[in-house]
């Protein structure tokens, strides 16, 4: 089999094809289940997945297309365990959307005012396509899943957002995370939303203890930073 890492730019098309795809799958969701196509709100949520990906495509596709290439599929090395999370994390997630959209339509709770379902887009994108992005920008080694990637030369991120926490992409997806019931104005949307953070949360805490054990300076980085999401608090 190819080594994705030997031909970065074959495994980037790879990515960009993939987040073209879910883009469209995710609007055909959103405004299938609702069943209209004037709803501002599912087209505010598609825009901040199609600005995240326009922004990878722009600032690091250019300088480090192998990061794009990591992402495009499974690498060898996954923790068992992170494999798990990530595939209860997709499956919240996706529980959210329907369940915001089946709740819009169907009006089964009354919806958020107008000024929380804004607030909720400008924490969304604050979250995914500011502080998810920044952090991937700072990290060349920034990848879907947990593995040291000791092919690439692994080392640690120490530069832009990861100065205040030790996992500010982690930081900036639960944001959006919780946002989105809000942005898409459904109460009930809150249950998975609140249940993918808190398996993100998880998360967190185990691949901070990979780090410290297998990726060397990460000790000594998180001496001198030390609060993994949230400063002052952990």
């Amino acid at each position: 089999m190819e080594n994705q890492n030997h031909n970065p730019k074959k495994g980037a098309l790879r990515w960009l094809l993939r987040e073209t795809i879910g883009n469209l799958v995710l609007i055909l969701i959103l405004f299938g289940l609702v069943g209209r196509w004037d709803w501002w709100n599912g087209w505010a949520l598609s825009a901040v997945y199609i600005l995240w990906s326009l922004g990878s495509i722009i600032f690091i596709l250019p300088v480090n297309p192998q990061m794009l290439a990591e992402r495009s599929r499974p690498q060898k090395g996954a923790k068992k365990w992170d494999v798990a999370m990530v595939s209860a994390m997709s499956v919240f997630l996706l529980a959210t959307y329907i369940i915001a959209c089946l709740d819009v339509r169907f009006g089964w709770a009354t919806p958020f005012p107008l000024w929380a379902q804004i607030t909720g887009l400008v924490a969304a994108v604050l979250g995914y396509d500011v502080i998810l992005m920044w952090s991937m920008v700072s990290n060349a080694y920034f990848t879907a899943i947990v593995r040291i990637q000791t092919d690439r030369q692994h080392t640690v991120a120490t530069g832009g957002p990861y100065r205040f926490v030790r996992h500010p992409g982690y930081v900036g997806t639960i944001l959006c995370y919780l946002a989105t019931p809000f942005l898409l104005g459904s109460l009930w949307a809150m249950i998975p939303a609140v249940l993918a953070a808190g398996v993100l949360v998880v998360r967190t805490g185990l691949e901070d203890k990979t780090l410290h054990e297998e990726l060397p300076g990460y000790l000594e980085y998180a001496q001198q930073t030390r609060y993994r999401l949230v400063p002052g608090i952990w």
